[in-house]
């Protein structure tokens, strides 16, 4: 009846350990995929504001022709 019980409560806690493993390999997934989307959101950003400072230079470049 022992040896039941404490392979009923190793199993218990086996399965908490899998549990436990699955959610921070989640975690992991959502934490990579949010970097990502956040390098993402950056280079775009970079990009509209190298084209704004573009447009910037040629309207002081056109001003200073005329």
């Amino acid at each position: 009846m022992k040896t039941l019980l404490v392979i009923a409560a190793t199993a218990a806690l086996a399965g908490c350990g899998v549990e436990t493993a699955t959610t921070a390999a989640t975690a992991a997934s959502i934490k990579k995929q949010e970097l990502e989307q956040g390098q993402k959101t950056m280079e775009q950003m970079k990009q509209k504001i190298d084209a704004s400072m573009q447009q910037v230079q040629q309207r002081t470049a056109e001003q200073a022709d005329k």
